[in-house]
């Protein structure tokens, strides 16, 4: 029996460089990298800059450099300014069939006639008086060109679409009015360029967020004009706030490059965007089973997963920052000293100088079971430099100065011969009646200025007997 062939699977990620690279839309590369690579076949990406005012070249490189340091690599990419000649074949052909039409209206008709509808609460939409006017068709007119649409008020006709993670969904074709696809010969707009796209590169499947369902049957319609079947569309729910609503900056950060600067790690991101919208099948079943799996993946391990769209989540997904946190913390603790030490230190010297690169690698162990994000690192700023704090600080709350200072003189004492907890534990028996409280307390402050600290004989084998020294006696000059 002959093995039928299945046809290949070709997706894009199609981002217009008007911003930089959101996390949602780095989602919806992600997904459409892991479908293809699931698949062995093709990931698009095609640069969507037919925006001329809006589109930058710094947003460009910010999404193309997002994408590689999340290791999403394309192999194949377009930049639809570069495609000019392919749209505007398609753009005659359909003037020439009828499908397509030159519309004269001024903007300030159509305006108007859009006031008009609003009062009305009507669907917005130009059923134009021009489009059977074949005098009109022809590349001298000025205007834009619209793509003819079934408007008869009385029509039931629908554009059908199997959203494959939502199902059926359908719109009134006499709702979408004649379509403008394009300003002029050489200047298309967004539907008729990604429809035109589409086609062009074979794009199997459009996976996209549902803010795009709007736009499908604009495409839908141009190509049916064309006379070609048009791809499969799977639409991903939106992220979303710890509010439910609809991810933006007052959440915090949105874009990729910004988790890039606080010092998140490439594979924890993409564990954690695989996470948002779709659950692995194995996970699901072990959760069943009344067992926790792990929520720890490889790229390799969500590739070979990522096998059924439909499995993608129908509701938004939300953005749980202390799941990227703890997520990133597991990623982090993999790393063994050196590891880690060469990921801290630019985030060190960035907040402490070039001096901070040889004690980044003493404090590596202890970075390792406290960082949730790399750039946590400012909060051991004591490690870099001597702190700087009250004297009201060195003060445990059940003792006093004089307390403080008795405490700090003895340790000074024993700061020679190296400090080790049972000695401190031995001056709270002798000196404190047992509190040891009255002991570490104005140590940890004296080195590190903060209430909250690591281990302060952590801090002084990793500072050395000089520098402790030099700390407790700065402390002792307060009291």
């Amino acid at each position: 029996m002959t093995k039928v062939k299945k046809p290949p699977v070709r997706v894009r990620f199609a981002p217009s460089p008007t911003g930089f690279l959101h996390i949602g839309s780095a989602r919806s590369a992600l997904f459409n990298w892991l479908f293809a690579k699931h698949h062995s076949d093709t990931f698009i990406l095609r640069i969507e800059d037919t925006d001329k005012e809006r589109s930058k070249p710094e947003y460009e490189q910010d999404i193309i450099s997002g994408l590689e340091w999340l290791g999403v690599k394309w192999d194949e990419f377009y930049k639809q300014s570069e495609r000019g000649k392919i749209y505007k074949k398609y753009l005659e052909k359909l003037l020439a069939s009828g499908r397509a039409f030159w519309c004269r209206h001024t903007p300030e008709e159509l305006e108007a006639e859009q006031s008009e509808q609003r009062e009305k609460k009507e669907a917005p939409r130009h059923v134009c008086g021009f489009r059977s006017d074949q005098s009109l068709i022809t590349n001298g007119q000025e205007g834009i060109i619209r793509l003819k649409i079934d408007s008869d008020s009385t029509s039931t006709r629908e554009i059908v679409f199997e959203d494959i993670i939502r199902g059926r969904i359908g719109f009134e074709k006499k709702l979408l009015g004649d379509i403008a696809i394009a300003k002029d010969l050489d200047t298309p707009l967004y539907n008729f360029a990604a429809a035109i796209d589409d086609l062009d590169m074979k794009v199997s499947h459009v996976i996209r967020g549902e803010d795009h369902i709007s736009n499908t049957p604009k495409q839908l319609a141009i190509f049916e004009a064309l006379g070609v079947e048009p791809p499969r569309y799977a639409h991903l729910p939106l992220i979303l706030g710890e509010d439910r609503s609809k991810l933006s900056k007052r959440h915090g950060a949105t874009s990729v490059n910004q988790y890039k600067e606080l010092g998140y790690l490439p594979e924890a991101l993409v564990n954690f965007l695989g996470l948002l919208g779709w659950t692995p099948p194995h996970f699901s079943a072990k959760t069943e089973a009344g067992e926790t799996p792990s929520e720890v993946f490889t790229k390799n391990q969500l590739i070979e997963w990522f096998s059924d769209l439909s499995k993608i989540h129908k509701s938004g997904a939300i953005f749980d920052i202390k799941k990227l946190n703890w997520l990133n913390a597991q990623y982090i603790k993999m790393e063994n000293d050196a590891g880690l030490a060469r990921l801290v230190r630019p985030f060190a010297e960035k907040h402490f100088g070039k001096q901070a690169e040889e004690r980044v690698i003493k404090i590596a162990p202890l970075l390792r079971e406290r960082l949730e994000y790399l750039d946590q690192v400012k909060e051991f700023h004591y490690f870099f430099k001597s702190p700087e704090y009250d004297a009201d600080l060195l003060v445990w709350r059940k003792s006093d100065k004089a307390g403080a200072k008795k405490a700090l003189e003895l340790i000074a004492q024993a700061i020679p011969h190296g400090i080790a907890n049972h000695e401190l534990d031995e001056i709270a028996e002798k000196h404190f009646g047992g509190d040891r409280g009255a002991v570490y307390w104005p140590l940890r402050a004296a080195l590190s200025g903060e209430q909250f600290s690591a281990d302060p004989v952590q801090i002084a084998g990793i500072l050395g007997p000089e520098e402790t020294q030099n700390r407790v006696k700065h402390a002792l000059s307060l009291l």
